[in-house]
């Protein structure tokens, strides 16, 4: 067995912090099991214990384990663990999350001997005893998280540990260039980088990483659920208004939707409105947001079999797991995270619903989907929000040009698929070598 590498001062310095930090986190952890209980859930495993003590024993050196932080990159994994299953149909899965609603998605891909816990705290000692209970054969990091540590103690006990469906945008890539030596030794531990675009391995080699291919984009092969679009379509047929739909919205951008609906009368008649927050715990904010700007608001948890009809009411969709029907039942979508500088939200899902997207000025966080989405005419940018809502207003207005961007998303989509099966038989590979 290889000896150890020695731990550097920069990476003795951030498990210092870590640990004295490990405080903070606890309360961090209650106050947000206040709004979201999934925190609250099996709180020691943050901290590299868990219960009952030979949790996961069964399965060393057999897991197949995958860490997605957050539910985009559950959604992404899901993907990811379809494909790993057609290739390994006895394949044993771990899959560790950070919050909760990435814990509470995870849970659905779950089949009988797989083991769903929380990654833990990246201190010395929690990393170590997560690594002692499981020892898996392969460890797939999805996306961005990257870990001194957790890295480090993988490549000390020979797992080999991998960042599929890798991505950095401009300001991760300064964030990183600043932690210095510590960043590029955490990287450079990887046993292999699988980016999303010739432009992501290019950052991710300048911060340290060992980029060994380029293999797209997991998202592009999402498979909407089909009972979820059968629904949509006949909710749709009944629509006396097309519906536009503003998907993932966050903080701050929905008062800029209704504030351009108010000073646009004519927006809230030609147009059913429909906002999903990105996240839960905001439901209640929105739906008194709405309110408070004097419209009517229709909640998707309240309407049973199908959207009630309701003039001049802003309808919230407050549920889980059913983007795919929004999105489907909307004519197009405006898409949240772009208004506010924030980097935007994954465009892919609404386009593989045939939905075209209005984005707005802020995508770095999905920058290439975003500007190859736009070439393709599945997608148009506007510069603000009141550009938007006129933007949405014309394109429902002509049917023509409405429907053949939908039929340029469907091929957009088709274009871009194959990522999934690229990286499971890389794993595969990596896991035989």
């Amino acid at each position: 067995m290889a000896k150890p590498a020695p731990m550097s001062f920069a990476r003795a310095l951030f498990s210092a912090l870590a640990w004295a930090v490990q405080p903070l986190l606890r309360r961090k952890l209650r106050r947000r099991a206040l709004a979201e209980p999934g925190y609250g859930v099996a709180v020691p495993e943050r901290f590299g214990h868990y219960q009952p003590a030979d949790l996961g024993r069964d399965g060393r050196g057999r897991w197949v384990w995958i860490h997605s932080v957050s539910l985009g990159e559950t959604r992404a994994a899901a993907i990811l663990i379809k494909a790993l299953r057609e290739r390994m149909p006895a394949m044993r899965l771990l899959l560790t999350h950070s919050t909760a609603t990435g814990r509470e998605e995870g849970a659905k891909l779950l089949q009988s001997g797989d083991v769903q816990v929380w990654l833990p705290w990246d201190t010395l000692g929690a990393t170590q005893r997560f690594i002692a209970q499981f020892h898996p054969a392969v460890g797939v990091l999805m996306e961005t998280e990257i870990w001194p540590n957790l890295i480090a103690g993988c490549a000390n006990a020979g797992i080999p540990l991998v960042l599929a469906n890798a991505r950095l945008n401009a300001k991760s890539e300064a964030g990183a260039l600043k932690m210095g030596a510590i960043s590029r030794r955490t990287y450079g531990a990887l046993a292999a980088v699988w980016a999303q675009s010739e432009e992501d391995a290019r950052r991710l080699r300048n911060v340290g990483a060992q980029v060994s291919a380029v293999l797209g984009n997991l998202k592009f092969d999402v498979q909407p659920d089909e009972h979820l679009l059968s629904l949509a379509a006949s909710w749709k047929q009944r629509l006396s208004k097309p519906v536009v739909l503003f998907a993932s919205s966050r903080e701050g951008e929905e008062a800029q939707l209704l504030g351009q609906l108010k000073s646009q009368p004519e927006a809230m008649q030609a147009v059913q409105w429909l906002i999903v927050p990105r996240h839960p715990q905001r439901f209640e904010a929105v739906a008194q947001q709405i309110a408070d700007a004097g419209f009517a608001v229709s909640r998707r948890s309240l309407w049973g079999a199908q959207p009630p009809a309701l003039a001049n009411a802003i309808w919230l969709g407050d549920s889980l797991g059913e983007m795919p029907l929004y999105y489907a039942m909307s004519h197009l979508a405006l898409m949240g995270g772009s208004f506010e500088p924030l980097g935007g939200q994954n465009l892919i899902e609404s386009l593989a619903c045939g939905t075209p997207v209005i984005l707005g000025p802020h995508t770095f966080n999905f920058s290439q989907a975003s500007e190859l989405a736009v070439q393709a005419g599945a997608a148009i940018r506007s510069a603000d929000m009141a550009q938007a809502v006129q933007d949405a207003l014309a394109w429902v207005q002509n049917g023509a040009d409405l429907e053949a961007a939908r039929a340029k998303a469907h091929d957009f989509m088709a274009q871009h698929r194959g990522a999934a099966g690229a990286t499971a038989d890389a794993i595969v590979r990596l896991m035989n070598s």
